[in-house]
């Protein structure tokens, strides 16, 4: 009996590592259908107002999913020009970047740049350099990639999107009769209801909070004369979608931008990072809390392992999901019962002493 526990353990220890290193190579594959699922939990509320007014169900997840796209398509369009001539100003920024590692390798001579020609070799050349002129060809082939691979997913995600809207009712009822009793079909139909309340009720408030923390960024680096503050404040409204990260590579852009649009003024080039870093402790501390509520509390520690655990995965985007993913499995866990223990470590209420009730 102990040699078939343990050898059973020991396969689902060998199936967990397999399904972890095949969902991170099917990333082009899975990518796609996380973030449609999470957006259609979002987006199905108000498909289904329009489809009790009358409208069928491919036609109000059309009208939805293009009043979303032409959102998106008119906040591209005013950021474009800005982020032009932010890209524009790259070359000259990185020239500036080169020359102040150059003063600051001069100093150890471990690392200092050669200074004079070797004799009998010609010039010397300065490897540091080489290294990074190879490293900006490839660079560049990356990016060119990246973006590639980020139209495919843009497209996919659309396309699947609308599948899902338009077809939700249907998808339901199949799902429910392939299961063999009502205990199991009230349960699934209870865990998907859950998953999406809370799913939808995490993207919409997080929504109107980071739309405030990018209109109330906007302003502080319009104050702080910074060029271009619309297009920070966008920053830091999307990439506050990703907690804990998202902040942080808000700070470091703030601090590059500094750097680059406000030269010669000293340490007033770190004032637009410090300005974020102030709206976003008091955006995380006080307005957060507040406006999420007890009922989409996480623990902190399984929301950040989470985002590790997925960004590892998935990169950006799968650190953008982590909290959706972890809000589905929750509910989850919440309606099998096997799953009351992982509840325990993924909610963040207090639980007192006792059998743990949801």
């Amino acid at each position: 009996m102990p040699t078939r526990s343990w050898r059973g353990r020991a396969l689902a220890g060998l199936a967990i590592i397999a399904a972890t290193l095949f969902v991170r190579e099917a990333k082009v594959f899975l990518l796609p259908i996380f973030f449609a699922v999470a957006l259609t939990f979002a987006l199905a509320g108000p498909v289904r107002t329009l489809q009790r007014w009358g409208l069928p169900e491919p036609v109000g997840a059309g009208m939805v999913l293009m009043s979303l796209l032409l959102s998106a398509s008119l906040l591209v369009s005013m950021l474009v020009a800005p982020a032009a001539a932010w890209m524009e100003k790259a070359p000259t920024t990185l020239q500036q970047v080169i020359e102040q590692m150059d003063r600051v390798r001069s100093a150890i001579p471990v690392i200092a740049p050669p200074r004079r020609p070797r004799p009998g070799l010609g010039p010397a050349g300065d490897p540091v350099k080489e290294k990074i002129a190879s490293e900006g060809i490839s660079l560049t082939g990356r990016v060119l990639g990246q973006a590639l691979s980020a139209i495919f997913l843009a497209a996919a995600t659309v396309i699947l999107l609308y599948f899902l809207l338009a077809s939700e009712q249907w998808l339901l009822t199949r799902t429910l009769a392939a299961l063999p009793n009502r205990r199991r079909k009230a349960r699934m139909l209870g865990g998907l209801r859950s998953a999406q309340r809370d799913i939808a009720l995490y993207l919409s408030t997080m929504a109107w909070v980071n739309l405030g923390l990018g209109i109330t960024t906007a302003a502080a680096m319009w104050v702080l004369g910074l060029p271009n503050p619309a297009l920070w404040g966008t920053v830091a409204g999307v990439l506050n979608f990703i907690p804990y990260f998202g902040p942080m590579m808000t700070t470091l852009m703030l601090l590059m931008a500094g750097i680059i649009g406000m030269p010669d003024q000293g340490l007033r080039v770190a004032l637009p990072a410090v300005a974020f870093l102030t709206l976003h402790g008091l955006e995380s501390n006080f307005v957060s809390p507040y406006v999420v509520g007890r009922r989409l509390s996480l623990s902190p520690l399984s929301a950040f392992l989470s985002v590790l655990f997925w960004g590892w995965l998935w990169g950006i985007a799968g650190a953008m999901l982590a909290v959706p993913i972890l809000l589905m499995v929750r509910a989850a866990c919440r309606r099998h019962p096997q799953g009351h223990w992982l509840c325990l470590y993924l909610d963040g209420r207090r639980v007192p002493a006792g059998p743990w009730r949801p």
